[in-house]
């Protein structure tokens, strides 16, 4: 007699893990490569020495890449996204009238005057 066996995916809701970058900051490397990549073809075709746009192109990578692993250790998965949506939260709502708050009827209804 045969038994089955199933096999068991035990990371398919895992978020995906590159290098210790984790979810939406993968996403955020590579479109800093590929703009640093065209930093250098643009600094190439203007006529920059080589080497000097290579060592610009070079720190500012260094740079992109190290606040990129800075936000990935602090923030997490969600967290930057939490933080930046936190920022836009009101911190205190003003009301100069009072119109807001008078009933003005069901959605159905006529509107009536009180």
């Amino acid at each position: 007699m045969a038994t089955n066996r199933y096999v068991i995916n035990k990371g398919v809701n895992q978020s995906i893990v590159f290098k210790g970058l984790r979810a939406q900051y993968i996403w955020y490397m590579g479109a800093a490569m590929f703009a640093l990549l065209i930093l250098y073809s643009i600094m190439y075709v203007a006529g920059i020495n080589t080497y000097i746009s290579l060592g610009i192109t070079v720190c500012t990578g260094t740079g992109v890449l190290v606040w990129i692993y800075h936000l990935s250790s602090t923030y997490g998965e969600h967290g930057l996204i939490k933080a930046l949506a936190k920022r836009s939260i009101p911190r205190v709502i003003k009301s100069h009238s009072r119109k807001v708050f008078i009933r003005r009827g069901a959605p159905g209804e006529k509107n009536q005057k009180y």
